[in-house]
């Protein structure tokens, strides 16, 4: 698909001053350095001694952020193509390894019959996995000790398709007015019981266990981009014990954390989490063509005021966000002794261009109705706010950095110094040029 026309490419800005005048053209406050700095002197290259994670004191300040190639076996285990992706990780200089790529703790729980699944018969491939990231760090870089390694533990949810790449089985918090009809819920036999809830707590423990038994240094729980501990932090709507009040929607996280804990497991927990949301998108009717679907408009919302159906969204206008609750969350995970939030937006499922940030849409979504630079300075926007109230002993990782692309060092490095973060995440990127991030700081 190719890109909308109208904005201005980052590769045609071909100075820092004219990146800045671009920024400011759009309205935009984005901190961005005059000069890439080297070595030491680089804020890039700090190590983290406000967290250490199973004890070791991370090395710098870039991670790499979970990412799935939905390349495993039909089992749950991994593939040469798997290997050769956490190999590039190890490779890729980041001293932070922030989930590797989201891992099912059961079978139906996958969103690809590919994705892998952290169970017992795969315990082997998942270590090797690890080892994999440590030797490929090794070989170039020397030191480990100061490289942390998670596993991001998952359900997809409603966007479960365990058996068929083509066929949706989702199992759901709530009802979604929204969404229900775009990912076939069309049965309140789809929304998981207050016990199968039970289930499933129980089933995140065990993936832990096995984590902390195979060498990860974390595990991530999942809490973004749509997928089902993320849909439970809004399940405004839903009844019982894990829905309605904070309190309730919470549940669910910290029942995970007091199993993982009664089982005698030590091991160092992080979240990832979407810290606002708005409504679902779509391509625009009266824009789109055969083959280019039109910029991304809201889906009519004005049936569903306030708005009962998100997590970091306003209730009375959801194209806004609210951090109402995104603040409260990240007191609780201080509470609960989570070490790490690693920080999204919304879901690449119903409203991608806030999550990630491109000129180039995904293929099955519309084209971007704002600015990508809009997408990006509102999410490390969004991680400033929070770091300047984070509770101490918790560790922020900010995201959408990616389409910065030659400007990404310069405004992760002002950032830093700034304290509007404390890791810089990337993504994809890597798998293409391993070696952007450790070129960045020499």
């Amino acid at each position: 698909m190719p890109p909308a026309a109208n904005f201005t490419r980052i590769p045609s800005l071909k100075t820092v001053a004219a990146f800045r005048d671009h920024l400011a053209s759009l309205g935009l406050d984005l901190p961005c350095e005059d000069t890439i700095a080297s070595g030491a002197g680089s804020p890039l290259a700090w190590p983290v001694f406000a967290v250490q994670l199973n004890g070791k004191t991370i090395g710098n300040r870039w991670a790499i952020q979970p990412m799935e190639g939905w390349d495993g076996t039909l089992t749950g285990g991994i593939t040469e193509d798997t290997r050769r992706r956490w190999r590039r990780f190890g490779e890729s200089g980041a001293k932070l390894i922030c989930g590797g790529e989201a891992m099912a703790v059961l079978p139906e729980g996958r969103a690809n019959p590919n994705q892998l699944v952290l169970n017992e018969a795969n315990k082997a491939d998942l270590a090797e996995l690890r080892e994999l990231v440590i030797r490929a760090h090794q070989e170039r870089y020397g030191n480990t000790d100061d490289l942390a390694i998670g596993f991001q533990l998952t359900h997809s949810g409603r966007f479960c398709k365990p058996t068929d790449h083509h066929r949706l089985e989702p199992r759901v918090a709530f009802r979604h007015p929204l969404l229900d009809q775009r990912f076939q819920v069309t049965s309140d036999a789809q929304v998981l019981t207050d016990e199968a809830v039970q289930r499933l707590v129980l089933a995140f423990v065990r993936a832990a266990r096995l984590a902390w038994e195979v060498g990860a240094d974390f595990v991530d729980l999942k809490h973004c981009h749509g997928y089902l501990l993320h849909e439970f932090l809004g399940a405004h709507t839903r009844p019982g014990r894990y829905g309605g009040p904070f309190e309730n929607r919470t549940r669910i996280l910290r029942e995970i954390v007091s199993g993982i804990r009664a089982d005698g497991n030590p091991i160092d927990l992080a979240v990832r989490l979407s810290a606002f949301d708005l409504v679902p998108f779509r391509p625009d009717p009266a824009q789109s063509l055969p083959g280019r679907p039109g910029p991304g408009i809201p889906a009519d919302y004005a049936g569903c005021l306030p708005y009962r159906f998100g997590f970091g969204v306003a209730a009375d206008h959801p194209v806004t966000y609210d951090l109402t609750e995104t603040f409260q969350f990240m007191r609780l995970c201080a509470e609960l002794d989570i070490k790490l939030l690693n920080l999204s937006a919304g879901s690449p499922y119903y409203n991608p261009h806030i999550q990630r940030p491109a000129a180039y849409p995904p293929s099955d979504g519309y084209q971007p109705p704002e600015d990508p630079l809009v997408g990006v300075a509102r999410q490390i926007e969004v991680v400033r706010q929070l770091k300047a109230k984070a509770p101490p002993g918790l560790l922020l990782v900010g995201s959408a950095y990616s389409y910065l692309q030659e400007y990404l060092p310069h405004v992760a490095q002002a950032v830093l110094r700034q304290g509007w973060t404390d890791v810089v995440g990337v993504g994809r990127m890597v798998l293409s040029y391993p070696t952007m991030l450790a070129e960045a700081q020499q």
